[in-house]
């Protein structure tokens, strides 16, 4: 997958969850994805740097930079609950699919019970 496919999908994947805000409040080029105000995507608009930044459980992550050489620690980010993709030929639309989504639920499960975009309805 390249680096233009790898961002369209996280951000088509991201914008299709419930209560998902999207912005620039760091820099230009950087797109920030959030549930309730955490972020939990974060995609460059670098075409220098193709990659997307997510959060992902520890132990996850380790694994996930080890089965794939295009997965390294995050960017802009702390580097042990978040990881940043890159375009690679073992990188799937599946894959970049369930690391998305996998982000929101860690993000939306660090929330407040009463703030969870479920508990809202």
């Amino acid at each position: 997958m390249d680096g233009k496919r790898l961002q369209a999908v996280a951000r088509e994947v991201a914008s299709s969850l419930p209560e998902v805000t999207e912005g620039r409040p760091f820099v230009d080029k950087l797109d920030v994805y959030k549930v309730a105000g955490k972020v939990f995507l974060i995609v460059t608009d670098d075409p220098a740097e193709q990659i997307i930044t997510v959060k992902a459980d520890p132990g996850d992550a380790e694994a996930l930079k080890l089965q794939y050489a295009s997965v390294t620690v995050g960017h802009y980010l702390d580097k042990r609950h978040w990881i940043s993709v890159a375009a690679g030929d073992d990188i799937t639309s599946g894959l970049v699919a369930d690391l998305v989504a996998t982000s929101y639920e860690l993000a939306a499960q660090s929330l407040p019970r009463r703030d969870r975009p479920n508990a809202r309805h």
